[in-house]
């Protein structure tokens, strides 16, 4: 698993290219356009090809996963659930002509089993 969410590469894709991505900014998207979500932004790098993507975390489907895991929603979890969503999109290009993607339930889960499992590895 990613180490350092606010820079890291992934990849391939699915034409064998390495990404770089860099974490822009998290916020409540109360805020900036009407949703109950929580959105992070992303740039990425490849090739001379530069993408913007946010992903937006509904908020009560992270309350949900919070709930169920036991874990507090930070910004740090909320990063790493959006990273691990943003490296799913880049391996299977799902989703990477849209800007603005957001995630399900099932895909939240999912990622945050991921961080779970990652999380309790020894170093």
């Amino acid at each position: 698993m990613v180490q350092n969410f606010r820079n890291f590469e992934t990849g391939p894709d699915p034409f064998s290219r390495t990404w770089k991505v860099t974490f822009r900014w998290q916020q409540n998207a109360v805020s900036i356009r009407h949703a109950d979500t929580i959105d992070v932004k992303w740039t990425l790098e490849c090739e001379g090809e530069t993408k913007d993507k946010i992903v937006a975390l509904p908020l009560p489907i992270l309350l949900n996963v919070s709930n169920d895991s036991g874990r507090a929603i930070t910004d740090s979890w909320c990063m790493k659930l959006a990273g691990c969503h943003l490296i799913d999109m880049i391996a299977t290009w799902q989703d990477m002509d849209k800007e603005l993607v957001t995630c399900s339930v099932d895909e939240i889960s999912r990622n945050a089993a991921t961080i779970e499992h990652a999380d309790s590895q020894p170093a």
